[in-house]
């Protein structure tokens, strides 16, 4: 799959020789410590929750039965609870990070969630699950790749990258109206070379539209499964979707729009980033943003185009 870019270092605990003489599928220990912290992701001062001191949260890099053991510290003033948008929990559906199944974890007490990734593989998210956290960040991606015995349908590629995008509140989480924000970090494209962009919606209200100015969008993943690679102008996402998308740097080096805007909504609210080729040499971006679709039929008959590549699921 290449090299794949990683938000964060985290903290593993590796236990050895009684797992490996078990024989059991690889275990990846994760420890985080939820807090509050201060940002600006609307240029406006504003408390936000932090995992492991970061927004968003780590992102998860694993591969198809892989056991997930994250220790969660809540550092927070309110109970606490991540669910794992997607992720199958099979025999263990009582751990999905919903309330009724799990007790959220308590102010100053930790918990130990405990699941494995099974034939699925794809681009997920988690979040926070109880008292509008989820406004407030504390969410982060999750990947699943294939194992490396099960064939994927295209070749290596360059980067990996995650685009988490939705609305945004610009108050508290306890009081708030809804907003968008153009956010700081930026991505790195070599000429000639393909990216996957896993593109998950992790907003509270609106559906979006991701596309990338002067690039074409290559689906290959949907839903748990690889799919008919079918390419796309700009795609819909809908709340909780992730897609994973491969982009050919094949365009004259220099500086590219990434846009997400609002859909079905009566006010567009829009973000951009900077996508960079590596030998851009200052050349900016146009001004002039690709324009979004218009109306919820486009949506529908989009979706209806999207077949899945059953011979491939992981």
């Amino acid at each position: 799959m290449g090299r794949f870019r990683v938000v964060v270092v985290l903290l593993c605990i590796f236990y050895g020789g009684v797992k490996a003489a078990l024989a059991e599928d690889p275990y990846l220990f994760f420890t985080w410590n939820v807090t509050y912290g201060t940002l600006s992701p609307l240029g406006v001062p504003q408390q936000v929750i932090l995992i492991n001191g970061l927004f968003p949260g780590p992102n998860i890099n694993s591969t198809s039965n892989n056991n997930i053991v994250l220790n969660i510290y809540n550092n927070l003033d309110d109970p606490f609870l991540i669910s794992w948008n997607g992720i199958q929990q099979r025999k263990n559906s009582w751990q999905d990070g919903v309330p009724g199944t799990n007790c959220p974890i308590l102010p100053g007490k930790n918990y130990t969630d405990h699941f494995q990734v099974k034939d699925q593989i794809g681009s997920y998210y988690y979040f926070p699950s109880t008292a509008m956290h989820k406004a407030a960040a504390g969410y982060g991606g999750l990947r699943i790749n294939s194992r490396l015995l099960i064939p994927v349908p295209y070749p290596d590629l360059e980067d990996d990258y995650t685009v988490l995008a939705g609305d945004w509140y610009t108050k508290s989480h306890k009081s708030g109206k809804v907003g968008n924000k153009s956010e700081e970090p930026m991505f790195t494209m070599k000429p000639g070379k393909t990216y996957k962009y896993r593109n998950c919606n992790v907003g509270l209200k609106n559906s979006i539209n991701f596309r990338i100015q002067g690039h074409g969008l290559r689906l290959v993943e949907f839903e748990g499964s690889h799919t008919l690679q079918n390419t796309y102008d700009s795609l819909d996402v809908h709340l909780g979707q992730c897609y994973g998308v491969l982009v050919e740097a094949n365009q004259k080096p220099g500086d590219y729009y990434l846009v997400v805007s609002s859909r079905i909504t009566k006010r567009v609210l829009t973000a951009t980033r900077i996508l960079r080729y590596t030998s851009s040499r200052g050349q900016p971006a146009s001004p002039i943003l690709p324009v979004a679709p218009v109306g919820w039929a486009w949506s529908l008959d989009q979706f209806r185009s999207f077949r899945w590549n059953l011979t491939t699921r992981a």
